[in-house]
């Protein structure tokens, strides 16, 4: 969570996100702290450089979460979180990484950590994560891919 909110402030987003508003200010933030703007003895160079990589991290994660790209993808993620087996999954800082047996990778932000136990705890994982994880938070693709078993 404090990453969206931080990608957020950097992108002065408040509530909903749009792409149109991304793209725009993503646009302008580019243009702002581009590298190449700055001599190579200059010592904001260097700065412009880490805040690039920031500003282009943060578009990317911020359009994987806006809600036109949730949607655009919300058939293939609804079969995959009704159909496919969960393989793995990691919890780290309210963040939980599921990987599905299908391949797909999805992150599901601001999970408690109280939940994460009951995920460890129930008979049924896919069954429990469908009822408090899948639907109940913010989430994202991370990923696609094979999974060996």
């Amino acid at each position: 969570m404090k990453r969206i909110a931080a990608y957020k402030k950097l992108f002065q987003v408040e509530e909903e996100i749009t792409l149109s508003q991304l793209k725009t200010t993503y646009r302008k933030l580019v243009k702002e702290w581009h590298p190449d703007k700055y001599q190579e003895a200059d010592p904001l160079k260097a700065e412009a450089e880490q805040r690039s990589l920031e500003i282009i991290d943060a578009y990317h994660f911020l359009v994987s979460i806006a809600p036109e790209t949730l949607e655009q993808n919300r058939e293939e993620y609804q079969e995959t979180i009704n159909t496919s087996m969960i393989a793995d999954y990691h919890y780290k800082g309210l963040t939980l990484k599921v990987t599905f047996l299908n391949g797909q990778v999805f992150e599901y932000f601001g999970v408690p950590n109280n939940v994460y136990k009951k995920l460890n705890q129930s008979a049924t994982p896919e069954r429990f994560a469908r009822r408090h994880i899948f639907t109940a938070h913010t989430y994202r693709m991370a990923g696609k891919g094979t999974v060996e078993v």
